[in-house]
C-alpha cells in the first residue's frame, strides 16, 4: 500500500522521549541513544510511501543552554541513526515568549505538513505528553500517545489514541488513520513488513520540553543563542533538501 492509497500521507514524530531518549537541552550528539523500534518504525512507514517528519520543542536555545548549532548537530546525528526524516521542525523559543510553533500550538505541525505537501488532517503526530497531542488536535491533525515515564496519568486518560510502544503505533496506521483508543499489536510483525525479515539496526537523542522542566544553568561552555529562520539548518540527500527549522523573531526568554 502506498501512501496514495491511505489518508495517511505524513507521519510526524516528537523527537526527545518519543523517537529518543529524553536527554534534557541536549547539545551532543554522542549522548543520542534512539528508543527500542524507532529505526524499525521509520523504515517500515518509509518503505509504504508515507512520509515522516519531526516536529520538536527546544527550549533550551532560548534559555542560552545550547545554540542552534547544537541542535543541528543533534538532529543530524538522529537523522544517521533513524533517518532520514523528510522534515524537520524546531521550535527554539521559551515558554512566555509567545509563539505560534511551541508544541502545544499547531504552528510546528502546520509548517511540517506544509513542507511534506500533506494536509494536516491526512498527518498523524506521535508523541510521549500531552502538549503533542494537544498540538496536532489544534493543527486537525490526529494524534497518539505513546507513555513513557514522565508522562502523567491524565494525559494518557486524556489522548484519542494510546499506544504502549513507537512501533505498535506506527503499525496501526499503515492501513489508515488510527481506530480505537488503546492501539495494539494484532498482526504478525512478518504482515506489517511483508515478505523477508522485519528490519533491525542498532539500538544505540533528545529535549522536547511541552511542560516545563527542571531548572538548569547554562553550561560555561554553551555557544551563545541564536535565532532559527526557516531553511537555517537544511540538510541534504542526493540533492533534495529534506530538513529545515521553524522559528522567528523571539520574545523574552524564560
Amino acid at each position: 500500500m502506498s501512501a496514495a492509497d491511505s489518508p495517511v500521507k505524513a507521519v510526524l514524530f516528537d523527537r526527545d522521549g518519543t523517537l529518543v531518549h529524553d536527554v534534557p537541552h541536549n547539545g551532543d550528539p554522542d549522548l543520542v541513544r534512539p528508543v527500542d523500534g524507532a529505526r524499525e518504525a521509520v523504515a517500515l512507514l518509509r518503505a509504504h510511501g508515507i512520509r515522516v517528519g519531526v516536529v520538536t520543542n527546544q527550549s533550551g536555545v532560548a534559555r542560552g543552554l545550547i545554540s542552534d548549532g547544537d541542535v543541528r548537530r543533534v538532529n543530524r546525528r538522529i537523522d544517521d541513526l533513524i533517518g532520514p526524516f523528510d522534515v524537520w521542525a524546531v521550535c527554539p523559543h521559551g515558554p512566555d515568549d509567545g509563539c505560534h510553533c511551541r508544541k502545544p500550538q499547531p504552528g510546528l505541525i502546520l509548517w511540517a505538513a506544509g513542507r511534506v505537501c500533506a494536509a494536516p488532517a491526512d498527518c498523524v503526530v506521535i508523541g510521549d505528553i500531552g502538549a503533542d497531542t494537544e498540538a496536532a488536535e489544534r493543527a486537525g491533525a490526529r494524534g497518539i500517545l505513546v507513555p513513557n515515564d514522565r508522562t502523567r496519568p491524565q494525559e494518557s486518560a486524556a489522548a484519542a489514541h494510546v499506544a504502549p510502544d513507537l512501533l505498535t503505533a506506527v503499525r496501526a496506521l499503515l492501513t489508515g488513520p488510527p481506530t480505537g483508543r488503546i492501539l495494539a499489536n494484532e498482526r504478525p510483525i512478518e504482515a506489517a513488513y511483508g515478505p523477508g525479515p522485519a528490519s533491525t539496526g542498532p539500538r544505540t537523542a533528545a529535549d522536547d520540553d511541552g511542560r516545563p522542566g527542571p531548572a538548569q544553568t547554562p553550561s560555561a561552555t554553551a555557544p551563545g543563542r541564536g535565532v532559527f529562520r526557516p531553511g537555517d539548518a537544511t540538510h541534504r540527500d542526493g540533492g533534495a533538501s529534506r530538513g529545515s527549522v521553524v522559528g522567528g523573531r523571539r520574545g523574552r526568554s524564560s
